[in-house]
């Protein structure tokens, strides 16, 4: 990787490419520490000293924004409703005959289906970030009306306040599409792919502020054991992603022999790799969310006269900060985050792997696999082979999800306070996307240093 860097600086046109690329992220990471006008930022900075990364809301939230939503940036949102728009068209693919349409017919379908992607995240855009600050209200004091007023008083839709609202939410809304400007621009002139380097740049600026709190904690054995735990899961961890998301079972496809024209081909040997994780990091957002947003709505029904039901709606609002590890809840939460994390990366790389219709793609070309018929056979082979290779996938993605609790336990079966932090420097789902960006950036990289010395040869 050194090697290539090196070689890559020494090109006039890769390194112009580099030194853009590394630009325009530090011009991200910028306009990511610009406030969101409208908000009190002194009082919502002491609340998140206060949380301390306890709040679930607001740590969950954080993630997803590489770190703005706790300096409250018009980056807050980061790029993730671009994402939301490209998994909810992933979705609605197989269903809409004009969407599967549009994906069989080529670059000009894709562009098309691009395009549609764009128009659907500015409404996303603006629906999200209404819900992101009422979310933060609601964290605030569990009623979300006086939590909201105290950091921004002038939200809300009356005669008095509709103006400053409007232009909070398209502060935000520019944020975001200026993101994704950038991010198109880096993936056009720069080096790799422009949307993930965004969410790249946003995680890697967590670690340094990451390992600060690790030398914060009061105890001086517990700093040592959770920097060394840290840089023993940080290695063990890019070890396992690297595995897995690299890991692939190739099923042998056969081509017969092919008339066109004057010309025949002869039948060729091939596979299709099928990757051991497909879904990526998806599951885990889809497992938080689902898990962050009962105890949510659960705090709204908290009335304090201690009847059945406000301690029923106590129980639920509690749930997800339980981070007792004596108490059952604590490993009900963890149990159910795990459960609900291997069964989302089934439903998502069924969907996936259907929507690449490879029987059909595979019949239209001339290909079979050898001893299966075409067709429903196929399919149903393909089929059971995903859902095979997926269970190490699942598991996988479980553990890395369910990490900080495996911590938190070990802390508190071995005595050390803190050590669940040395999980949380960089989130499982967050390692899991600097690992593939890298990977994915360096291949780029290589294939552009290949082809020039290709032409260099000829």
């Amino acid at each position: 990787m050194v090697e290539s860097l090196r070689t890559a600086m020494s090109a006039p046109d890769l390194r112009r490419r580099i030194l853009f690329t590394i630009f325009l992220l530090v011009v991200y990471r910028a306009v990511a520490n610009i406030p969101v006008p409208g908000v009190n930022l002194t009082a919502w900075l002491a609340f998140t000293s206060q949380a301390g990364g306890s709040n679930q809301v607001v740590g969950f939230l954080d993630l997803l924004s590489g770190g703005a939503v706790r300096r409250f940036s018009v980056m807050a949102m980061g790029v993730y409703p671009y994402i939301t728009a490209s998994i909810i068209i992933q979705l609605l693919t197989p269903i809409v005959p004009q969407l599967q349409e549009m994906s069989e017919e080529g670059e000009s379908g894709r562009n098309r289906i691009n395009k549609l992607t764009y128009y659907i995240t500015v409404p996303l855009a603006l629906l999200q970030a209404i819900g992101q600050i009422r979310l933060i209200g609601f964290s605030l004091g569990g009623g979300g009306a006086d939590g909201l007023a105290s950091i921004m008083p002038n939200f809300g839709l009356t005669a008095a306040t509709i103006l400053p609202t409007s232009m909070t939410l398209m502060a935000m809304l520019g944020g975001t599409m200026f993101a994704l400007w950038l991010g198109e621009l880096i993936t056009e002139d720069g080096i790799g792919q422009g949307i993930s380097l965004i969410i790249f740049s946003g995680i890697v600026s967590g670690i340094l502020p990451g390992l600060a709190s690790l030398f914060a904690l009061p105890d001086q054995s517990a700093r040592i054991f959770s920097f060394v735990s840290f840089l023993i899961i940080t290695v063990a961890t890019i070890f396992v992603i690297v595995i897995v998301q690299e890991g692939q079972r190739r099923i042998p496809v056969q081509y017969g022999r092919r008339v066109r024209g004057r010309k025949v081909y002869q039948g060729q040997s091939s596979y299709i790799p099928l990757k051991v994780n497909t879904a990526g990091m998806i599951p885990i957002i889809f497992a938080s969310s689902i898990l962050i947003f009962p105890p949510l709505l659960a705090g709204l029904f908290i009335t304090g006269n201690g009847g059945f039901m406000d301690s029923i709606a106590t129980t639920v609002a509690s749930f997800s900060q339980n981070q007792d590890p004596s108490n059952f809840g604590f490993y009900a939460y963890w149990g159910i985050f795990f459960i609900l994390v291997v069964g989302f990366t089934y439903f998502y790389t069924d969907v996936m792997v259907r929507q690449q219709n490879i029987p059909q793609t595979l019949q239209r070309q001339g290909g079979f696999i050898p001893g299966i018929r075409p067709g429903k056979r196929t399919e149903r082979y393909v089929m059971s082979v995903v859902r095979r290779i997926t269970f190490a996938g699942a598991i996988f993605l479980g553990t890395v999800a369910v990490l900080p609790g495996i911590m938190q336990f070990f802390g508190f079966v071995l005595g050390i306070p803190g050590l669940e932090r040395s999980a949380l420097v960089v989130s499982g789902s967050g390692m899991i996307i600097v690992v593939g960006v890298v990977i994915d950036t360096m291949r780029q990289l290589e294939a552009q240093l290949t082809m020039r010395q290709y032409e260099g040869f000829f």
